[in-house]
């Protein structure tokens, strides 16, 4: 009994402290946003006053600064409804998201399994092979996948892989064909990272007691580096996958517009340059959450991977 009210414990006062940093993120957007001259309605085409007018009393804008904020927080945390977006004619936000999100979130999932696959075996026969010429090899491509923009990186993989190969569509959504591009170019500089923190984590590994007990009982390299070195060498991983997660899932900008991907990673930018400040604050508040909840999954995921290590 007491092994299964701990983690529940543990949850609940995760969910607490998730609302708080909610609220936190809340209050300082709205600050933000409010001090941030200029105006939604305010172009270079000028609207009549009376246009003006209706639009800031559907907005709440003419309300006492201490009223907006509570209005609007009492629709966030307590209806879920971000409200009508200010640019976007007849779309709420809430719509927005449930639009573009799932999008984001499925080539996401492809580029974080892509980042995790490439990356950990990378690291892994990296470290196997410390100081060679294939560690040099990978560290160094690793390198470059950190170094190089995503925009140079798209624009590059659809010069060769569309128009010279011709082996996968530009743009498009729907099809495997049409996600495996741009979920690659997505994933390249994770699973650089992850290469490296790999690597760094298997060359720790491999110089601790246990593994130098596991060879001196005649273990296959493999079986040692696969069943009891890999384990512990996750955990810097384990650490970087929660943050890397949400920026992937909550979509690339650069990638969705070169390949045309219907996803909601361009609405952080275009929110932010056209003044539509309820939806950007629904797309902050969405990816604070997803931010929050997979940095609780990882700290559960350490203790499923180290015993020795404790929920707190």
């Amino acid at each position: 009994m007491k092994a299964f009210l701990a983690p529940l414990l543990i949850l609940v006062k995760r969910f607490g402290w998730t609302l708080v940093t909610l609220w936190a993120v809340f209050t300082i957007s709205f600050l933000l946003m409010q001090a941030v001259p200029g105006g939604p309605f305010k172009s270079e085409k000028k609207l009549p006053e009376a246009i003006i007018r209706n639009l800031e009393a559907k907005f709440h804008q003419n309300d006492p600064l201490p009223k907006q904020y509570w209005d609007y927080l009492v629709d966030v945390f307590f209806r879920f409804d971000f409200r009508a977006s200010m640019k976007l004619e007849d779309y709420t936000v809430n719509e927005v998201i449930e639009q573009g999100f799932p999008v984001s979130a499925s080539l996401g999932i492809f580029a974080l399994l892509f980042a995790l696959v490439f990356g950990t075996t990378a690291g892994v026969i990296s470290a196997s092979y410390r100081n060679s010429v294939v560690d040099v090899g990978l560290m160094g491509a690793a390198t470059i996948g950190i170094a190089i923009p995503n925009f140079v990186l798209a624009s590059l993989s659809i010069v060769i892989v569309v128009f010279w190969l011709h082996l996968l569509p530009a743009s498009g959504w729907g099809t495997i064909q049409q996600i495996l591009l741009p979920a690659l170019c997505l994933s390249a500089p994770y699973a650089a990272y992850i290469a490296r923190l790999t690597r760094a984590g298997m060359l720790e590994v491999l110089n601790l007691d246990y593994i130098r007990t596991a060879y001196a009982k005649g273990l296959m390299p493999r079986t040692v580096v696969v069943r009891h070195a890999l384990r512990g060498a996750l955990l810097p991983v384990v650490s970087y996958i929660g943050p890397a997660t949400a920026g992937i899932m909550t979509g690339s900008l650069v990638v969705e517009r070169l390949f045309n991907v219907p996803g909601s990673g361009s609405h952080f930018i275009e929110a932010a340059l056209q003044y539509d400040l309820t939806l950007e604050m629904g797309m902050v508040m969405i990816y604070t959450l997803l931010l929050s909840v997979m940095n609780t999954l990882v700290d559960f995921s350490y203790a499923v991977i180290d015993p020795r290590v404790k929920l707190e």
